[in-house]
């Protein structure tokens, strides 16, 4: 039997009290022993450091920014905090000892260098600006900063219609190389690479559709744009979660409203292969296993997790476990 550990952050609106982990057992495609890690104020986004080291999302009254945990003991170690909302996403450069954190709510993207001892400071903030025809898109609002495949920055701007690449220095200072801009009304918020790195794949939230790019040094081209929807959904659905096989053949979206996972298969041009549910409402993240076997989806407004079998050939999805109890799960990462 051979077990994994994966961690869920949370929203602590309703009854969740901070990041939670549990088991998965592999042999069985289910997970067990769900237990509080730790107690932090909607830690919607986790990444994992270096010696046991977690950096979360963190709110405190009318603060946010970001936590330093010590995984071993669920020890807060240092909160970096500033005045305003938390923010979005978190991404770890182990290279550079780096912690890149995106703002929503601010449409900023700091830059925290890591400590010897894993304590953060702040090298430097980059101001996104802009908006699009949408409600949601009043102003600037990072959804993502993380790496490229070549060592520089992404960051997508849901606000703004728009990814921007960036160069960055050993010691965190940001300098932008390039913009991309998507149609109005995109609404961009994750982007991932393909294992060549050759090709990224563009989610947006607000139209509900996955653009396919060619990336090279920076610039982003599109390709082609594919709806992670029925053509006949109505009802409200934002797109969240992305995920990519590690063959490259195969791209995972999850959606908050049609409450499914979008499955394509992207060998050639995208071609969506299948719709399965999660078997709850409002999926955010997910994440696959160690060897991507097994897909784990959290639904956040009814406080459960679903699991499910990928077949490597196929690409599609197979239930294994669902009514895992999880509260306001919006967050997976395994470690």
């Amino acid at each position: 039997m051979a077990i994994e550990k994966v961690l869920f952050g949370t929203y602590t609106k309703r009854v969740s009290k901070g990041i939670y982990s549990a088991d998965l057992d592999t042999s069985l495609g289910e997970l067990k022993n769900a237990a509080l890690v730790a107690e932090l104020g909607n830690p919607t986004y986790t990444t994992m450091g270096e010696n046991n080291h977690l950096y979360a999302v963190d709110k405190k009254t009318d603060e946010g920014g970001v936590a330093v945990i010590d995984l071993k003991t669920g020890k807060i170690e240092q909160e970096v905090l500033s005045a305003g909302a938390s923010p979005a996403y978190l991404g770890f450069d182990q290279a550079r000892q780096l912690v890149y954190s995106g703002n929503y709510h601010k449409g900023t993207v700091d830059v925290l260098k890591v400590g010897a001892d894993g304590q953060l400071t702040l090298t430097d903030t980059y101001q996104s600006e802009g908006s699009g025809p949408r409600d949601e898109q009043d102003q600037a609002r990072v959804h993502f900063a993380n790496l490229t495949p070549d060592n520089r920055l992404v960051v997508v701007d849901l606000g703004a219609d728009k990814v921007l690449t960036f160069d960055v220095t050993e010691t965190g200072k940001l300098q932008l190389v390039a913009t991309f801009k998507t149609e109005p009304g995109f609404g961009p918020r994750h982007v991932r690479f393909s294992p060549d790195g050759q090709t990224a794949y563009l989610l947006g939230e607000l139209s509900s559709k996955l653009s396919v790019l060619h990336y090279a040094a920076g610039e982003f081209t599109l390709q082609q744009t594919v709806s992670t929807i029925p053509a006949d959904w109505t009802a409200h659905n934002g797109a969240a979660a992305l995920r990519v096989s590690p063959d490259g053949k195969f791209v995972y979206a999850s959606n908050r409203g049609h409450n499914s996972v979008a499955v394509f298969d992207v060998t050639g041009d995208a071609q969506l292969i299948q719709w399965i549910s999660t078997e709850g409402e409002f999926p955010r993240d997910m994440a696959f296993n160690a060897t991507s076997d097994y897909l784990v989806v959290g639904n956040q407004e009814t406080d459960n997790v679903s699991v499910y079998a990928r077949d490597s050939k196929t690409g599609e999805l197979r239930l294994t476990q669902k009514d895992f109890a999880i509260p306001e799960s919006v967050r997976v990462e395994f470690i």
